[in-house]
Parts: structure tokens; C-alpha cells; sequence
């Protein structure tokens, strides 16, 4: 009887899992393999589908298309298009410049403008120290000029320019008198000297309307033009102390009002007079007169 017992007995299932289980199980906790079935598998599929897709040149043609459409429907909104261009502190001249160098065909998408290169484009017009550019609202390209002011005539061979303080270029002129409240200077690399020629001509001012102008000698000095043809050459260095000094012999001596072609100055321990030729022949005669006599 025991004996049957036995035999009929079941045994009972393991609950432990195989070993494949349990090395499927303890993969599946890993967090990279997770993050792989998460997004990586997702990733991969959606790339293959996608290459796949793109892959006909028909239908990668029409995806660039919707995707330009839909950018320049958003680019194209009324409230990114300008249609006016506004332009402040420039003259007329100046203004005329800047749009005829900008021929922008209004009305535009913001998006289209580089207002980097439309800055640039108008500083680098001649009567043009400083530029900004920005969009006002309203659709208005807002141009805001900083002019250069001339300070000075520079005379060169091929005609009048005006220079700023900087020895830029300003605009040309036709002729001297068209701005006779300027001071005139000439000579190779006169525009390099700017502010020296300015001292020169504030300390040559109790000379008034006999001054002429500056002229620059040898890219390192200067001379000082004044009426009647007469000229002061002044050093290289010290100029400006040396024309107070030919001032000071002036009202001390009235050098400058005498028959006087030229005085140098290059020599300060020693200042040179060169009269001019009638003067010089009207000297030697008055000294024959005066040898003959003795």
C-alpha cells in the first residue's frame, strides 16, 4: 500500500526560471539595454524608415519643397516685411548715395535683409564716419548716418577735396571758393597731417587774410603760404613754435610786411631772409650809390 502511494505521487515544477530566462531577465534591468528598447530601437527604425523614404529622389524633392513653402509663408507675415527705407543725419547728397548703392526692392521679408552688410555697404561711402542700421516697427529699414565734418580744403593735382580731422576723404569740390570758411592745405600726405596743419593755421591767425594755406614739404614738413608770394619754411619739428616766433618778429619787426620772398625757419639758431629780386637789385644799387660816394 505504501508503495502505491508513491508511485502515484507528482513531482513538483520548479519555480526557479532557466538559466536563458534569467539572463534575459537580468538584461532586461541593465538601464542601457532599457534605454536602448526605449529610444534607440524607436531611433533606428524612424532613421531606416526615413532613409528608406528619402531615398526616392521625387519624394526627397517634394520634402525640400514643403519645408521652403512652409519657411517663406512664415517669412513672408506682414509683420516681418519692410517696406520703407528711412534715412537720418545724412545730407541730400549723402541720402541719395546710400539708396542708389542699396537698391533694395521694397517691400522685403526681414529675414532677406543683412543689415551687417547693408551697414558696412553705407560706411564705407566718403562723407561717412559711423552707420547704424536697425528695423523699426512698421516695417521701416532705419539707417541712422553719422556725417564727417570737413575741416579742411586739401589741394591735390587732380583737383579739391575735403578732408575731417582724420585726414578722410569727405567729398570733392569744384572750386575754393565754394567753402571759404575752410583752411586750405596742400602737398603729398598732407591728409596724414591734418591735425598738425590745424595748429599751424590757428597759430598763423593774427596774420588774417594774408594766410593762404599750409603746404605739406617732403612728407615730413611744412611751409606756410601767405599773400604776395611770400613763404615761411618751417622745420620738422617744432613747427609751431617756430611760425610764433616769425609772428613775434613780425609784430616786433614787420619782417613779413617787407620785400621779403621767403623766411626760413629750418635752422632755429639761425633764420634766413630771402628778399624778393627787385628788392635785391634795389639793395645793391643803393649800396653802389653809396660805395661810389665814398
Amino acid at each position: 500500500m505504501p508503495s502505491l502511494i508513491r508511485r502515484n505521487r507528482t513531482p513538483k515544477a520548479d519555480p526557479a526560471p532557466s538559466r536563458w530566462a534569467w539572463r534575459l531577465q537580468r538584461l532586461m534591468l541593465t538601464p542601457g539595454f532599457r534605454f536602448g528598447l526605449r529610444f534607440g530601437l524607436p531611433f533606428t527604425v524612424a532613421l531606416v524608415a526615413g532613409a528608406i523614404y528619402l531615398g526616392n529622389d521625387a519624394r526627397r524633392q517634394t520634402v525640400l519643397d514643403t519645408i521652403a513653402e512652409a519657411r517663406r509663408a512664415i517669412e513672408e507675415r506682414p509683420e516681418f516685411m519692410v517696406s520703407v527705407m528711412a534715412i537720418d543725419g545724412a545730407t541730400t547728397e549723402t541720402g541719395e548715395d546710400i539708396r542708389e548703392i542699396l537698391p533694395i526692392d521694397f517691400p522685403v521679408s526681414s529675414f532677406d535683409l543683412d543689415l551687417e552688410h547693408i551697414r558696412r555697404t553705407v560706411a564705407g561711402l566718403d562723407p561717412v564716419k559711423e552707420a547704424t542700421v536697425r528695423i523699426r516697427p512698421g516695417g521701416i529699414l532705419q539707417i541712422d548716418v553719422t556725417p564727417r565734418v570737413p575741416v579742411a580744403i586739401w589741394r591735390q593735382a587732380d583737383g579739391l577735396t575735403l578732408i575731417d580731422e582724420t585726414g578722410a576723404h569727405v567729398a570733392s569740390i569744384a572750386r575754393r571758393n565754394l567753402r571759404p570758411d575752410l583752411p586750405l592745405v596742400a602737398g603729398e600726405g598732407a591728409d596724414k597731417a591734418v591735425t598738425e596743419a590745424l595748429e599751424l593755421i590757428e597759430a598763423a591767425a593774427p596774420l588774417g587774410s594774408r594766410l593762404r594755406g599750409v603746404v605739406r614739404i617732403g612728407l615730413r614738413r611744412w611751409d606756410v603760404v601767405l599773400d604776395r608770394e611770400q613763404r615761411v619754411l618751417l622745420p620738422e619739428y617744432g613747427a609751431v613754435p617756430a611760425l610764433e616766433r616769425v609772428i613775434a618778429l613780425e609784430n616786433a619787426q614787420d619782417v613779413l610786411s617787407r620785400d621779403v620772398a621767403r623766411l626760413d625757419m629750418r635752422i632755429a639758431e639761425r633764420p634766413t631772409v630771402k628778399m624778393n629780386e627787385a628788392a635785391t637789385q634795389e639793395m645793391w644799387r643803393i649800396r653802389k650809390i653809396e660805395m661810389d660816394r665814398q
